[in-house]
């Protein structure tokens, strides 16, 4: 899914949104901006996001921030592998709008219980 496309179904859901050109801006932004949620793809320019969501999770900064991890990855091996890496979620490409909001207030909801 392009970024572009991802970020026209959150914002018309309502969402800020606040883009990243590779894995390794995306942890730069998660820093500065402490987003209420990430979403990652798995396949960004240099550091995927399997390794983006480990780094943000042992941070002792971000490690509590809610996280999805969506791709075209679909194998059982790669979904395992994000959720290992500390994904909240692990949602497969293509994705829907209603889908993919639904998901995000479900994951912000969960945070909110804790």
């Amino acid at each position: 899914m392009a970024r572009a496309l991802l970020r026209l179904m959150l914002v018309r859901a309502g969402f800020n949104v606040i883009e990243a050109e590779d894995g390794f801006d995306a942890l730069e932004k998660v820093r500065i901006n402490r987003p209420d949620i990430v979403l990652l793809d798995v396949m960004m320019p240099g550091m995927d996001g399997f390794t983006v969501c480990e780094t943000i999770r042992n941070d002792v900064e971000t490690a509590d921030l809610p996280i999805i991890m969506f791709s075209a990855k679909t194998d059982l091996d790669s979904i395992n592998q994000g959720l290992r890496a500390g994904a909240n979620v692990y949602l497969t490409k293509p994705i829907s709008p209603e889908e993919l909001t639904r998901h995000v207030h479900e994951v912000l909801a969960n945070e909110n219980i804790k």
